[in-house]
């Protein structure tokens, strides 16, 4: 008698968790980016952009690491690394926080806010496709429905104010590239938070990477002008590398461990939706009707993918 071929694998499905804290620290995480855009903004008027994120990298990565020591000590050294796990563990340090930056930061140099949203509304799509091919995730028909609501929405918001021009070719080039490398990150990171914390991981990760790009930053800080730095933007840097890259990192890691990279990403459209709000409420900024809807749309394909079935 012929023995039955074995049923081919198939992708995991993340579990539906209801509404609850949290989608609330989520909707945090992207309160703390939106707020970012304009932190970074100001400070780095006084600060050269290659040491402003060299700063934010090595004080993240030192308080970090810090946690990891204090969580060891009140509760045991837990399981560590696997020599193909560090292996891992390096490639995101490099891919999500020193190739990333590098990326993001020359490529707002180079092309509008707006070039760079919609190019980073692709996220999610980028995301699903690559936890999909991963086999991480089943991602099902109503997760691609809201996904692609979600960047028509993004696109009424910021994308009307987008351009194709050749001046900013390289910058959107560059911020393609970063978009890339934060979906790697993102999908590259669940095998691993299957056996650590999302403390563990985003600080051995964040260490790795802040000291490959201040060694590449090192130029830039022999001919700074510290003293010329006000006590404003140094506050500034430190909101910055406490907030958008320690809180809002951690809180991006225990969504992609609880719900999946493909809902998680998603909520990354909100982004602009909390800089418009915010430029509207303290600085009076007009809000068009075309981004009203668009801002509805983002909201309406947040909830279908955070919620979908699968």
């Amino acid at each position: 008698m012929a023995q039955e071929a074995p049923e081919a694998p198939t992708a995991p499905v993340v579990a539906r968790a209801p509404f609850g804290g949290l989608d609330v620290l989520l909707l945090l995480m992207i309160v703390i980016w939106g707020a970012n855009f304009s932190v970074i903004k100001y400070a780095i008027r006084d600060f050269p952009p290659l040491v402003f994120n060299a700063l934010r990298l090595i004080v993240v990565a030192v308080l970090f690491l810090g946690a990891i020591a204090y969580e060891r000590q009140r509760s045991g050294p837990g399981t560590g690394f696997t020599r193909e796990e560090w292996i891992r563990v390096a490639l995101l340090g490099v891919l999500g926080h020193t190739v990333y930056q590098l990326c993001f930061v020359g490529g707002l140099a180079r092309t509008s806010v707006a070039n760079s949203s919609l190019i980073f509304g692709c996220s999610p799509i980028a995301v699903a496709l690559m936890a999909a091919a991963a086999g991480h995730e089943r991602v099902t028909w109503p997760r691609w429905v809201g996904a692609g609501l979600s960047f028509v929405g993004l696109y009424f918001v910021v994308g009307r104010g987008a351009r194709l021009e050749v001046n900013s070719l390289t910058g959107d080039a560059l911020m393609f590239g970063a978009m890339l490398c934060w979906a790697l990150y993102s999908v590259g990171s669940q095998p691993l938070l299957r056996r650590h914390s999302p403390l563990v991981l985003t600080g051995w990760s964040t260490m790795i990477g802040a000291t490959l790009y201040t060694a590449i930053a090192a130029p830039a800080f022999v001919t700074t002008d510290w003293g010329a730095i006000p006590a404003t933007s140094w506050v500034l840097m430190f909101f910055s590398s406490v907030f958008a890259l320690g809180v809002a990192y951690l809180i991006w890691y225990t969504g992609v461990q609880r719900i999946g990279s493909t809902r998680t990403s998603v909520y990354s459209n909100l982004t602009p939706v909390v800089a418009m709000v915010v430029a509207y409420v303290w600085l009076a900024e007009p809000v068009l009707w075309t981004q009203a809807v668009g801002a509805t749309a983002i909201i309406s394909g947040i909830f279908v993918t955070r919620f979908a079935r699968g």
